[in-house]
């Protein structure tokens, strides 16, 4: 039986929502094994100038407890 745990992680790129969240994916793995998903529970976006500057995500990232 494995024992999952989930942790909330908060990322941004100038780029696209999808690369905020592989950068949050990839600064989890850090020090985060055994990653098994990542769930986008929230994404936003800053304006300057009626222009997209950055992207955001609130990022639910759950991976396995090894014992």
């Amino acid at each position: 039986m494995a024992v999952l745990k989930v942790i909330e992680i908060m990322a941004s790129s100038e780029k696209s929502w999808e690369d905020a969240t592989n950068v949050a994916v990839k600064t989890a793995a850090k020090t985060v094994k055994e990653i098994r998903s990542a769930y986008i529970k929230d994404m936003s976006a800053v304006v300057k100038n009626n222009k997209i500057t950055e992207f955001r995500v609130n990022v639910k990232i759950t991976f396995e407890v090894v014992n």
